[in-house]
């Protein structure tokens, strides 16, 4: 059975949203949101109770090493999970919550949370 695009993108948005009513992030232990496209790897720790983002990391980023080099896959999501606990230890935050936006917990979602709790987060 083919699925058309937009029911696909509908039902991912409403499997975000169902997550995101269980999933919520505080000054102190913030969430921790990945997003996987087909060329890049975000990362943000996110307050929600203020409403905003405390830090950020992405395949983008000018702090990350041989940026250019990086795309969305298991050897840049360890560069950018490790990356990602160094930003959050910069803004002194020890553990988050993991969001991981509906996306199975396996292949590049689970080396990035391997990676980051190697570099000191605890989940």
């Amino acid at each position: 059975m083919n699925m058309r695009p937009q029911v696909k993108k509908k039902l991912r948005q409403l499997r975000r949203w169902r997550i995101r009513k269980k999933v919520n992030g505080t000054a102190v232990r913030p969430r921790m949101a990945v997003k996987f496209t087909c060329e890049h790897i975000y990362v943000q720790f996110i307050d929600d109770t203020k409403g905003m983002t405390v830090a950020a990391v992405s395949t983008l980023s000018k702090t990350v090493e041989n940026r250019d080099k990086l795309a969305a896959n298991k050897t840049s999501a360890k560069i950018i999970g490790k990356a990602a606990a160094e930003a959050a230890k910069a803004k002194n935050i020890q553990s988050v919550v993991f969001d991981r936006a509906g996306a199975q917990y396996h292949g590049k979602v689970k080396e990035l949370a391997d990676a980051a709790r190697e570099g000191g987060l605890k989940f």
